[in-house]
């Protein structure tokens, strides 16, 4: 009768999970030396630009309508018979 244990053998996936853990830690430590502690991106920081950048496009959509508004106003109002 054997004892020995059966080979425990390390699959592709797993040293593809391994290397892709350590390069997620290296990107945040890299990031965290360059921008600083107080600087490094977070789920609520991303969302609250993503909000951010919503608003400013709004706002453009609707600076953009005023102004297509006040032209075609404008070319109505020239269109118009004088007298």
């Amino acid at each position: 009768m054997s004892t020995s244990a059966p080979h425990r053998t390390i699959g592709l996936t797993t040293i593809s999970r391994t290397v892709a853990a350590l390069a997620v830690g290296v990107v945040h430590t890299v990031e965290r030396a360059v921008v600083g502690p107080d600087r490094v991106r977070t789920a609520s920081g991303n969302a609250w630009a993503a909000i951010c950048a919503d608003r400013a496009r709004a706002d453009q959509r609707a600076e953009l309508d005023r102004l297509i508004a006040e032209l075609t106003a404008a070319r109505a109002r020239a269109r118009q018979p004088v007298g």
